[in-house]
């Protein structure tokens, strides 16, 4: 385990860069906030992170509290890592920290690596207020479902929810993208026909009638 390094600054911004503030750490945690993952799968979608560098950023996170590493009973019989309550604190820090950074999203490079559920925590900010319940996404990459409203645990997970969707939403990355940047609302791009809405869960309902 690395040892703990430290701006030595008292100030409480400075102490949470201590501790979130190296590479990968925060979208670490990013992956994390769509429930307990194995390593395996976090290096697959961490692409470009060395195993060396992800395994020593786990431990660092379970020694700060901000993890924990349990095996799964059998057949699976493999560990996961999971967000503490202390590491699930950080969604509105990525959220915000998202929308700070949405506007250098610009045109997609040639070498930038894309997953579906990326577009997890934006959308998931673009439909607060609008109700409670889940909403399962498709995008060309892939599916993955939300979480709106209150709640504990994961806020998101890859593919098909478990449990009947509350609304079924369907577009493409360049309006996951704009509606990102800010330069489209989920209105504008529901009325436009960008974002199509099926079910006829409350939050289904709500979408369309806005």
């Amino acid at each position: 385990m690395s040892p703990r390094r430290s701006y030595d600054q008292y100030c409480s911004a400075a102490r949470a860069l201590d501790l979130v503030g190296d590479r990968w750490t925060l979208l670490i945690v990013r992956e994390l906030l769509a429930g307990p993952r194995r390593y395996t799968d976090l290096h697959a979608d961490l692409p470009g992170v060395s195993t060396d560098v992800l395994a020593s950023r786990l431990k660092d996170m379970e020694r700060d509290g901000l993890t924990t590493r349990r095996r799964l009973p059998p057949p699976a019989a493999a560990y996961v890592y999971e967000l503490t309550l202390r590491g699930r604190e950080l969604l509105p820090v990525l959220q915000a920290l998202g929308a700070w950074g949405a506007p250098a999203l610009a045109e997609r490079r040639p070498t930038d690596a894309i997953r579906a559920h990326w577009f997890a925590l934006p959308l998931l900010r673009c439909l607060a207020g609008e109700g409670e319940g889940v909403v399962q996404v498709r995008l060309d990459e892939g599916e993955f479902h939300l979480r709106v409203g209150p709640g504990e645990g994961a806020v998101y997970g890859e593919g098909s929810s478990a449990e009947e969707p509350d609304t079924r939403l369907a577009l493409d990355t360049e309006t996951c993208a704009a509606l990102d940047q800010g330069s489209l609302t989920l209105r504008q791009a529901i009325q436009d026909g960008r974002i199509e809405v099926s079910g006829e869960g409350r939050l289904a309902k709500a979408l369309r009638d806005n």
